[in-house]
């Protein structure tokens, strides 16, 4: 059930002024978007038609606070096909940014965002770099500092301290 005092008539306009929400307004939610997704075969949640029905409705809530956008796969199956040139894949990048400025984010991107702090890669390098030099390959470089200046630049640190304090 939608409740109309929890609608945000201003989110459609919210998600058009990020980059790849341009065309959001185009859809017109014939449904090809979710006829081609993988991650609907696997799971009938994720329904991109809905996801743009919920943003035009001007569900913010929902949206913002749904795994939806994280589900999405990337493939850009969805866009390929739509007929209105929508870049639904883009759309749920645009998402996912207005998410984490209002402070949602999803617990599987936290534990990325911080292993990536810790290590400057989603894994630890470990003995890797010894295989590799067996291999006569170059070593990995193992320099989280860099990536370390990004994440405090553009205040995702915040984000890593918190999850390291949930796992404590």
């Amino acid at each position: 059930m939608i409740e109309v005092n929890k609608l945000d008539p201003k989110f459609r306009y919210e998600v058009m002024r990020e980059r790849g929400g341009e065309k959001i307004s185009h859809c017109f939610t014939c449904g090809t978007c979710t006829a081609s997704c993988p991650v609907n075969e696997v799971d009938e949640a994720f329904n991109p038609r809905k996801i743009i029905r919920m943003i035009v409705l001007g569900m913010k809530d929902n949206v913002l606070n749904s795994d939806f956008m994280w589900l999405c796969a990337g493939c850009s199956s969805c866009q390929e096909r739509c007929p209105q040139g929508v870049s639904i894949t883009d759309i749920m990048m645009a998402l996912k940014n207005i998410a984490v400025r209002n402070g949602i984010t999803h617990p599987a991107f936290q534990v990325q965002a911080s292993e990536i702090y810790k290590f400057g890669r989603l894994y630890e390098v470990g003995d890797l770099n010894d295989r590799r030099e067996k291999l006569e390959l170059p070593r990995i470089p193992e320099k989280p500092e860099p990536i370390r200046k990004i994440y405090e630049l553009i205040g995702i640190d915040k984000l890593v301290e918190s999850e390291e304090i949930n796992q404590e």
